[in-house]
């Protein structure tokens, strides 16, 4: 049995910071390389972090982005590096690829078969699909195939082919972004490959927050009985070695072995350009020198730790958790910000975003305002102060009374009176709006609004108001998964964070007397499993009637989520943990009729589309 010491190094990468992504590169190299591996294989589109979206339409990028890899190249020694990057065909096309580093030189190069064009995916928009009969390359003795993230996942797709041409070892490069229950789809894939090929597969996927996505790690190596090896935590940075044992097995005779340092090749033309080894800059890997934009990022101080053996799980509390925190802290450090500021209301999803914030940033970079109105309840400001002490955050008060007679009294003449109704409690919402944002801009604070995916998708919000701020910690979480997240925290803290008074009281957004959610729309827990089925599962009205929900719920809410496209098309970014999020994922027109034309056929309920008669619905961030 041939036996060898494989790498995973599973790293957090910034799009666009090539040369900080080529340094955090050579870190995790430079530990697999102390632990004794003589592979190491890194995450899909390693050097330019992933997705890099448009940014792939500029050559300069293209260009930068292959002498980065360059830099990695000239600088691997003994241990194999397997690293994704962005290579350009000789016809100028672009190609998703993974190339095999060792001994200062590029040894081959792989480019990705099968582009994924679906919910976040768009690769078909960038590249295009890498061609040609399987190629293997030797790893101490081993056939070994490189593959990059969806090629894995086809039953019978090219992983198979490799198999059948000699593989022993898949190294399988990932940007796999966190959904719920993804990591055990992922681990089911990885297994069923394995067994079908008879191949050791290390799987090495993403860590860290990418704007709406976050990419949770959990990087695998499984062997060819579909036995967990070896696997790295979620959501957290690490190098996972592990040793694996594959038969012995003569390599293909079209598979060279590698020749000395001093004789090696260069790549093999006409397939790939990559960059020649003789170009190479003298840069220290920690900082880079400047290149094209002129500017370097000095890397974290700490490497990622070496890790071994099988990973502990999370529960699907602990995991939602963790990516709302992850996605968190990269969105806001990666895009220079140290500090929050959270309007705290002393309603549920508040609690749940200022207590992410401060697990995210610390509690020093966290500040809390609550800005009371005439309909503010007593308990509701308790419960904001409450809260900002267990999780020792400063709380500002502002109230919002004088403000909001001026405004009113300013809008009399034009509205022939004082507002009232929707348009008095819309106002408060966006007073308070107005004082956040100017807070932001006076501090340097990056607003966290804190409306919850049930709001969001049935419009429960103002547009100006607690919609108003730079990133939405808490859109693509249900209301009653907020529940769950508030009692979860508070459990691992072993006392209250999230008061029990801020749990048990019915949610309310305090903008008119005893207000209560339910007054607008279906109590959560009904509302909630019909969301899921119209906006995640694409389920039609019938459809979800005839699953047994109530025909009048069901048609209130699709009309809510339809007519609310057009407020979803102004929210800030925030952290995808659903299958299916507003963004990315779901690409709704705003001007679209369909529901209407399907529901009066079927003897449903009123027209979508029209505007005339529906208010905008209200929430202040409760």
């Amino acid at each position: 049995m041939a036996r060898l010491r494989l790498a995973i190094c599973q790293i957090d990468t910034v799009v666009g910071d090539l040369w900080g992504n080529a340094a955090r590169v050579l870190d995790a190299l430079s530990s697999a390389e102390s632990a004794g591996a003589e592979v190491a294989v890194f995450p899909e589109l390693a050097v330019t972090g992933y997705p890099p979206e448009d940014l792939l339409e500029r050559p300069a990028f293209v260009a930068d982005n292959l002498a980065a890899l360059e830099h990695v190249a000239a600088r691997s020694g003994s241990c194999a590096a397997v690293v994704g990057h962005v290579a350009r065909r000789p016809d100028g096309r672009l190609v998703n690829a993974a190339t095999l580093c060792r001994d200062g030189s590029v040894v081959a190069s792989y480019a990705k078969r099968l582009l994924p064009n679906y919910g976040v995916f768009d690769e078909q928009r960038w590249f295009v699909p890498g061609e040609g009969p399987p190629e293997l390359v030797e790893v101490t003795g081993v056939p070994t195939a490189l593959s990059v993230c969806e090629d894995i996942w086809l039953d019978g797709g090219p992983v198979h082919a490799q198999a059948e041409a000699g593989a022993r070892l898949v190294l399988s490069l990932n940007a796999s972004p966190y959904s719920i229950g993804r990591q055990g789809e992922r681990l089911e894939v990885v297994r069923r490959r394995a067994v079908a090929t008879g191949c050791v597969v290390a799987y090495a996927n993403q860590v860290g927050g990418q704007d709406e996505l976050v990419f949770d790690g959990g990087s695998l190596v499984v062997d060819p009985t579909g036995s967990l090896v070896a696997s790295a935590p979620l959501f957290e940075e690490a190098v996972l070695v592990a040793d694996v044992e594959l038969p012995d097995v003569e390599l293909p005779g079209r598979l060279p072995r590698p020749p000395s340092p001093a004789s090696r090749p260069g790549p093999t033309p006409g397939r790939v350009q990559l960059p020649s080894p003789g170009r190479v800059r003298s840069e220290d890997t920690r900082v880079a020198a400047a290149v094209g934009d002129g500017l370097a990022r000095a890397l974290p101080p700490s490497l990622p730790p070496v890790v071994t053996g099988v990973a502990a799980t999370l529960d699907a509390d602990a995991e939602v958790y963790r990516a709302l925190v992850v996605g968190t802290a990269d969105y806001l450090g990666k895009n220079g910000f140290r500090d929050a500021v959270v309007g705290l209301s002393g309603g549920i999803d508040s609690s749940l975003v200022a207590t992410v914030a401060v697990d995210a940033l610390g509690a020093d970079h966290v500040h809390g305002v609550t800005m009371p109105s005439r309909y503010s309840s007593a308990g509701s400001v308790d419960d904001a102060r409450a809260l900002s002490e267990n999780l020792g955050i400063a709380c500002a008060t502002v109230p919002i009374e004088a403000v909001h007679v001026a405004l009113a009294d300013t809008l009399a003449p034009v509205l022939h009176g004082v507002p009232t109704g929707l348009t008095d409690e819309n106002l408060q919402s966006r007073i308070r709006g107005v004082l956040l944002m100017a807070m932001s801009n006076a501090n340097g604070w990056i607003v966290l609004t804190t409306g919850n995916k049930s709001e969001m998708a049935t419009g429960y919000s103002t547009l100006y108001g607690d919609s108003a701020g730079g990133f939405a910690v808490i859109k693509d979480v249900p209301k009653t998964l907020v529940y769950r997240l508030c009692r979860y925290r508070n459990r691992v803290a072993g006392r209250p964070l999230v008061p029990e008074t801020v749990l048990d009281k019915a949610p309310s957004a305090e903008l008119r007397p005893d207000q209560r959610d339910a007054d607008s729309l279906p109590p959560y827990d009904v509302l909630d499993p019909v969301l899921a089925g119209y906006v995640e599962r694409d389920r039609s009205a019938e459809d979800l009637v005839a699953a047994g929900f109530d025909r009048d719920v069901v048609e209130q809410v699709v009309r809510l989520v339809d007519r609310a496209e057009y407020k979803r098309r102004q929210t800030p970014p925030g952290v995808r943990v659903t299958t299916k999020a507003f963004g990315k994922d779901r690409r709704m027109p705003i001007t679209n009729r369909y529901g209407a034309a399907s529901r009066g056929q079927t003897g449903g309920g009123a027209a979508v589309g029209a505007r005339s008669g529906e208010p905008e619905a209200e929430a202040p961030g409760a």
